[in-house]
């Protein structure tokens, strides 16, 4: 059989013109010759590959400041054909000072290199790739500024030397798998640590330097700019491409806009880093457009990310951050964050924001020129609007400043109807009805452990025509109108007006030093207030006897308050000083005019002094103390009366309780002094048998009218006097008051019908003994004698009966004769 050449059977399928078949010919012989080159090539790197690696590691170290070494190499002829790759086993390289530090730039199991083959023939080693596997490479930068980094040669380096340039310059593709990155700089206090799983680069050379792409699978263990403060993006996954310039001449590296994926959340990366001697600034700018508040907190180094922690975001946000410092620098760099937040739900330590709207601006260098650090940082909080529980408010600008003992600060500005404040005010406390509140506040305030604390108010919170119950003490007030004008030092309370039933109230008061004692120590907090009222019935206020009923206060986690917690503490434990004038005062049948007081409400009770009442066409002045209880509450009065009608007194204060004498049994003009402690129920009456004390009185112009024990003791003793209108020049004496006992010291009286001399012990209940030493003459026949020395030796003339007032076993009082010795006992007892 005949042979067919392979042109022939070309010739028989498609007659080629004769030019056509001269070019597969060639095409045909050139690939021939490659493949005879390569497997000469390969046979001969197979059999010098000890001659091989020394010349490469000795070209590799004539183009660093160091050594390489390398245990073996093999080659892989088929691995990046045409191209001869060679797989170098264990290579090491450190810098020139490796031994002062002590620290490797670079270990790797595999280091495979790509050499062009062609080169290669002419005697040229020319590195086309680079792949590294299973290796650790370590930047390390000393305190001094010495970085092993130094063991590439500067370009300085590269101009001195006469070659046509170095094989690095050559490497058009990099790879590294399994690869630990770290970047410990000493000097600037910075350590970055990657693991990379996967990078794949591409390196494009111009005449400026290079341009790189990069396509990256790590995961970041470390991004420190400042270790005391902790990482950034710790033991986050990054994966993305990369776009990176290396200008030469400037020494400066710059990264392209590109996404990258840091975690779950994609972020647009751009960058530059300048790594020259003189000039290590960097820069780095992220872009997220949808992000939760947490997780872009999470990204963030420790001290930043604890701070904003205490807050949440249920939306994603928009956040851009901008980093920019100095890589040999022992400061933090420039951190400048900020988000935009619109319809979003915002969790604060002391509950939600609803409808949440604001600019919010992270920077650590909040006043320029002061460094980079905690007490240098803020948060800026733009335009704030929201609802803080159903209350709608705007803060133009809001601050939180120093990190390192932070301060929140802005203004406060709200309009709302006061039930509003149902969910803000524990409903036990204070319940709001009607009415509206208008705030205009600037604060300042500390944060304890994350917590705001201690606030610091000026500015006004207007209420008008508010209905207002406060429950501890049941009262209610309707159309209430106040101003409350918060300064640094105290508050002042203006233009208050409170209406509870018929009782009308004008009041305006303030507090020194009120917010430092609200927070250290509320119960030497005094509310000075001026009250005036047009008329007051006290009834309507009886909720104030009584101890006051607090609220039962709900368990906070960690001994944490709540607003309402505080604002009741603040009612129960504060002092009231009080400088009353009211026109018309009213209390059951007491009525009173012109009265002024200075009374002081606190904890334990209710005290006055210097009281001045107008009362039954004379005055009274009154000291008194009131102390709450339970069920009862006691009291201790010193009282003068002058010139009171003394019908009307008796009336006004139901006869004191007794039963056997009436005001309508009294006439005359009232003078006394007393000094009575006693017990008076929560709802304002007299606990009976409760007084104790002393009375000095003087009766001027007075008379017994109609007094029924009086007339049946004197119609058989004296039928011809008038009994029913008993009149007295001066009647005045001296009671002891123990429970339901009245001890009356002997005292003279002087009547239009009759003398007598009176002592002895008047009860309420049972143990009236009370002798009365009764001279029968007409006190009418010396009418006209004015020598009160005659008169009182013509008073006892003649016949002297002696009476005893005792009650029996009935308990009622009876009246009989008795003769001068038991008297005289009787008094002596």
């Amino acid at each position: 059989m005949n042979k067919i050449t392979f042109s022939e059977i070309l010739n028989k399928r498609n007659p080629l013109p004769r030019w056509a078949k001269l070019s597969v010919k060639i095409v045909l012989g050139i690939f021939l010759f490659v493949i005879v080159a390569y497997m000469s090539l390969a046979f001969y790197v197979n059999t010098h590959k000890k001659e091989l690696l020394a010349s490469i590691t000795a070209e590799i170290n004539e183009n660093i400041n160091g050594k390489l070494t390398a245990e073996s190499m093999d080659p892989t002829f088929l691995q990046g054909f045409p191209r001869i790759s060679l797989q170098l086993k264990n290579v090491k390289v450190t810098d020139s000072l490796f031994q002062t530090h002590q620290h490797i730039l670079l270990e790797a199991n595999d280091f495979d290199i790509s050499i062009n083959s062609f080169a290669f023939l002419r005697g040229a080693l020319e590195i086309r790739k680079i792949e590294i596997q299973d290796a650790r490479i370590y930047l390390y930068t000393a305190e001094n500024g010495y970085s092993n980094s130094s063991i590439f040669k500067s370009k300085d380096d590269k101009k001195a030397e006469n070659s046509n340039g170095s094989f690095f310059a050559e490497v058009k593709n990099f790879q590294l798998h399994n690869v630990t990155f770290v970047s410990d700089n000493q000097k600037g206090n910075k350590l970055f640590q990657f693991v990379i799983n996967d990078l794949n680069g591409r390196l494009k050379y111009n005449s400026d330097g290079w341009d790189a792409h990069i396509k990256l699978d790590a995961l970041a263990k470390s991004l420190a700019f400042n270790t005391k403060h902790g990482s950034f993006i710790e033991n986050k996954t990054l994966g993305g491409n990369f776009d990176i310039r290396y200008n030469e001449d400037a020494e400066s590296i710059l990264i392209s806009p590109n996404d990258l994926k840091i975690g779950e959340d994609t972020f647009n990366i751009k960058g530059k880093f300048n790594i020259s001697k003189e000039n290590s600034q960097f820069s780095i700018g992220i872009i997220a457009d949808k992000i939760l508040w947490k997780k872009a907190s999470n990204l963030l180094s420790n001290n930043i990310s604890k701070q904003l922690d205490r807050f949440d975001l249920e939306k994603p946000i928009d956040v851009t951050c901008d980093i920019v410092g100095d890589l040999n620098s022992q400061d933090d760099p420039l951190i400048y964050v900020k988000a935009k937040i619109k319809d979003n739900r915002l969790h604060v330590p002391d509950g939600i924001v609803d409808n949440c709207n604001f600019t919010g601006i992270f920077t650590n260098e909040y006043i320029k020129g002061k460094g980079f650090d905690d007490p240098n940082s803020a948060v800026k909080l733009l335009d704030f609007k929201g609802d803080y529980q159903e209350i709608p408010f705007v803060m133009d600008t809001a601050l939180i400043s120093n990190f390192e003992k932070p301060m929140a600060s802005g203004t406060f500005k709200s309009q709302f109807p006061l039930e509003k404040l149902s969910k803000t005010i524990d409903k036990d406390l204070l319940v709001f009805t009607k009415g509206n509140a208008d705030v205009s506040l600037k604060f300042k305030a500390d944060i304890v452990n994350f917590e705001i604390t201690k606030p610091i108010f000026s500015g006004l919170v207007n209420v008008k025509n508010g209905d207002v119950i406060y429950v501890p003490r049941k009262l209610r007030f309707k159309n209430t109108n106040v101003a409350l004008d918060f300064t640094e030092k105290e508050l002042l309370i203006k233009n208050i007006t409170l209406q509870s039933g018929k009782s009308v109230i004008l009041m305006e008061g303030d507090i020194q030093n009120f917010l430092n004692l609200y927070y250290t120590d509320p119960e030497r907090i005094v509310l000075n207030w001026k009250v005036k009222s047009p008329q007051l019935h006290l009834a309507e206020f009886l909720g104030f006897l009584g101890s006051r009923k607090s609220k039962q206060m709900v368990k906070q986690s960690k001994n944490k308050n709540t607003f309402s917690d505080n604002l009741n503490f603040l009612f129960e434990k504060s002092n009231v000083a009080m400088n009353v004038q009211v026109d018309k005062f009213y209390y059951n049948k007491f009525y009173a005019t012109d009265v002024r007081a200075n009374v002081l409400l606190s904890q334990t009770g209710i005290a006055v002094k210097n009281a001045h009442v107008t009362h039954a066409g004379g005055f009274m002045d009154v000291d008194g103390l009131l102390a709450q209880g339970k069920t009862t509450n006691k009291f201790a009065i010193n009282a003068v009366v002058k010139n009171v009608n003394i019908e009307k007194f008796f009336y006004a204060f139901n006869n004191f309780g007794m039963e056997s004498m009436s005001s309508k049994n009294l006439k005359g003009f009232l003078y006394s002094k007393a000094n009575i402690t006693g017990s008076i129920s929560n709802d304002g009456k007299l606990v009976t048998n409760s007084m104790n004390g002393t009375v000095d009185f003087d009766l001027q112009k007075g008379a017994l009218v109609n007094f029924e024990a009086l007339k049946s003791a004197g119609k058989f003793a004296f039928p011809f006097r008038d009994l029913d209108n008993v009149t007295f020049t001066n009647l005045n004496g001296k009671f002891d008051i123990k429970g339901e006992k009245i001890k009356i010291y002997p005292m003279k009286i002087n009547s239009s019908i009759l003398n007598m001399d009176l002592a002895g012990v008047y009860s309420f209940g049972k143990g009236t003994n009370i002798t009365l030493d009764v001279p029968l003459r007409n006190p009418k026949k010396d009418k006209d004698i004015t020598d009160e020395e005659l008169l009182e030796q013509r008073r006892n003339r003649g016949i002297v009966i002696h009476l005893l007032a005792s009650d029996d076993e009935d308990g009622k009082v009876k009246i009989k004769l008795v003769s001068k010795k038991t008297s005289e006992k009787a008094v002596e007892e």
